[in-house]
């Protein structure tokens, strides 16, 4: 009896799994482009070379952060956002539903 309970509650658990996905909140001036990985500090963004702040964070496809010397592939669709000196301090590696869909209008988007 006992095993059949967790049996039960095994297979509902794997069935509300994909229920518990969620959309990753970009901040509101974040930007799309295209990275690739670069020497540490530095990575390519939409063909220049930027540098990463000291404390930039990079999440990957699963929303899990990343060291820049982890990072493999080439002209990975991001979002990211630039601190005041113009490094970039955050960026979100997109999966390929998130980066089919069009970028958020940013208020810098809406001026020009």
């Amino acid at each position: 009896m006992w095993s059949r309970r967790f049996l039960i509650l095994l297979l509902s658990a794997a069935v509300t799994l994909p229920a518990w996905a969620f959309e990753r909140p970009f901040p509101q001036n974040a930007r799309r482009g295209t990275m690739t990985p670069a020497p540490y500090p530095a990575i390519v963004l939409d063909g220049a070379k930027r540098i990463l702040s000291p404390g930039a964070r990079i999440w990957n496809q699963e929303n899990l952060t990343e060291t820049p010397a982890s990072l493999r592939g080439s002209d990975m669709a991001v979002n990211y956002t630039e601190n005041a000196q113009g490094e970039i301090d955050r960026v979100w590696i997109l999966t390929q539903e998130e980066a089919s869909r069009p970028p958020a209008k940013s208020k810098d988007n809406l001026q020009q």
